[in-house]
């Protein structure tokens, strides 16, 4: 017995050893191969197919949803009342984007035009491309504000011009024709007469610069060697800073290109961008932890500062002239047109904008600028740019059709660029990004746990057999060095009191017997049969009626097959 409880001790021993040591490596080794399968896939590198193919050409469906401010008092904002506008949309438009002309670099980087085009989708949309909008007209209260500083003479003629095309403050066209441009005979005859004055040649609209279009020659690090700077910008068109700001800081290019960002992020870490649509880098910064369908997320969303003036955040003082916190002035960067960019209804911006325009109603939920992203990839799971275009009219004397305008600026458009992570790709990245490392995180643990369970194991088992105590056969067991049996303090002195055991036997007779006292020894079952079965119960049961039953307890002499074999012969029955 004591050698296989040995080898039991030996074998969960090293069974728990084993376990221990397996959950210990997982446990180092299991993060370091997430972490170099990650680095693999994240890097731009034509020779992993899956990723750079993704990269390349996106196939993440984005979306681009549009709501028009539809003007319903125009006659009375030229007379100088406060405009009031009502929301319309939204009107949304399925968004494709590919990566062209790729060309990689010997200083690890790769230069690509990224390419768009959109698809209208009136499924999703509240109404369609035929519905009729009012809005102010950027041909004329634009180039009326642009014009302001020119002398009375000059102001009156173009004024003359407006007239002579027709050309009013306010235009009401469909959302078809306010998108993706409209016939002006306005636009035409500045095209004949003066080339090159205006940036647009055929159809004015809103983005007929848009469509099938690129965002500018990107050139972004691949990660090749430092994982650190995967997809952030080295430089756009061949620049490493613009010159639209007035300081060092606010012409910077930071961050990437506004897809993906390096891995391994904290809550430490912002998103960094350059947008050339704002001309400008931004910076979203972290919020909270989420997770986007079962997959783990960092919440991140605009700054109050983001569109701050430099009175209330001194950095973005580069961006001035400036007007309200929440209004960033792009005109140097839009043809000098009288362009601001802000959070759609005016959303964290001074409170004071609100009350120039009726029906604005900004909440966070409808208006608020974010990205979902996965920490440890870098990868957009969730993505929501909005932004608001506003112009700024005012009346400008010499020019008629500006009225009585009270100068304010004034909401046009305001878009939202979404896309998400769906369907199969999902499910991949569930399976390779929360499941496979979620798995091997508690196998390490359930190796570590079942080790420790092994080896507890082992030693309960081991000592249970040096202090095991009080044994069926009631000895107390003591372990000894070899040589100490008879050491005195492992002698415990006894005082026998000289007797034995008595039994005494009773029975219901008709008569009386003896007592019968059974001296020395033990009682076996041979003394059983010849000392008190032959001489006393034999002779009793025969003198009794002959339905003498023997009662008795199961003692082993009482239960001997010799003995039981004695009684049938003798035709004695017993209760057992």
């Amino acid at each position: 017995m004591a050698m296989s409880k040995s080898k039991i001790v030996i074998g969960l021993s090293v069974l728990g050893l084993l376990a221990l040591v397996l959950g210990t490596v997982l446990a180092f080794v299991g993060p370091v191969v997430i972490k170099d399968q990650i680095i693999k896939n994240v890097e731009i590198n034509p020779q992993n197919k899956l990723s750079y193919t993704m990269w390349k050409d996106i196939p993440v469906p984005f979306f681009m949803s549009i709501y028009f401010f539809n003007v319903l008092n125009p006659e009375e904002i030229l007379a100088g009342e406060k405009p009031t506008v009502e929301q319309r949309g939204p009107y949304v438009y399925r968004e494709k984007r590919w990566k062209d002309n790729i060309t990689f670099h010997d200083n690890k980087t790769v230069s690509y035009r990224e390419y768009r085009q959109y698809f209208f989708e009136e499924s999703m949309s509240i109404g369609n491309e035929s519905d009729v909008v009012t809005i102010p007209n950027m041909l004329v209260l634009g180039t009326s504000v642009m014009v302001d500083i020119l002398p009375i003479s000059a102001k009156k003629m173009i004024s003359f011009f407006f007239k002579t095309f027709n050309e009013g403050p306010f235009v009401t066209k469909t959302v078809g024709e306010l998108m993706w441009g409209y016939n002006s005979k306005l636009v035409d005859f500045l095209n004949s007469i003066f080339p090159g004055l205006l940036p647009f040649k055929g159809k004015f609209g809103l983005f007929v610069e848009f469509n099938n279009s690129n965002t500018g020659l990107f050139t972004v690090f691949t990660g090749k060697d430092d994982i650190k700077v995967v997809h952030k910008v080295d430089s756009w068109n061949g620049l490493k800073k613009v010159n639209y700001w007035k300081s060092e800081q606010c012409n910077m290019i930071n961050g990437t290109a506004g897809q993906m960002w390096p891995p391994f992020m904290t809550t430490e870490s912002t998103l960094p961008f350059y947008s050339p649509d704002a001309c400008r880098s931004m910076e979203l910064v972290y919020k909270r932890p989420g997770t986007s369908q079962g997959i783990p997320v960092y919440h991140y969303m605009a700054p109050k500062t983001l569109f701050a003036n430099g009175s209330d955040y001194p950095p973005n003082e580069g961006f001035c002239p400036c007007r309200q916190s929440g209004l960033l002035d792009v005109r140097t960067c839009r043809h000098n047109s009288p362009v601001f960019i802000s959070h759609p209804h005016f959303y964290n911006a001074d409170p004071a904008l609100l009350q120039t325009v009726n029906g604005l109603s900004p909440n966070e939920n409808d208006h608020g600028l974010f990205i979902d992203i996965h920490p440890d990839t870098g990868i957009p799971m969730n993505v929501s740019i909005k932004l608001q275009l506003n112009l700024l009219i005012k009346q400008v004397l010499g020019i008629t059709q500006t009225g009585k305008i009270a100068e304010v600026v004034m909401p046009l458009i305001w878009f939202g660029e979404s896309g998400y992570i769906d369907g199969p790709m999902v499910s991949m990245f569930r399976m390779n990004l929360v499941i496979l490392p979620m798995v091997m995180e508690y196998m390490q643990y359930i190796f570590i746990g079942i080790g420790l369970c092994f080896i507890i194991g082992a030693v309960a088992l081991q000592l249970s057999k040096k202090t095991h105590k009080y044994h069926v056969s009631r000895r107390e067991r003591v372990w000894r060095s070899r040589g100490e049996r008879y050491a005195a303090c492992n002698i415990v002195q006894h005082y026998r009191f000289g007797g034995g055991s008595v039994m005494v036997w009773g029975g219901i007779s008709m008569g009386c017997t003896d007592l019968y006292r059974l001296d020395n020894d033990s009682l076996t079952a041979i003394r059983y049969w010849d000392e008190i079965l032959g001489p006393t119960v034999r002779l009793y049961a025969g003198a009794v009626d002959p339905g003498f039953q023997l009662v008795h307890n199961n003692p082993r002499p009482h239960v001997a097959r010799v003995y039981r074999q004695f009684l049938e012969d003798g035709g004695i029955d017993t209760i057992e």
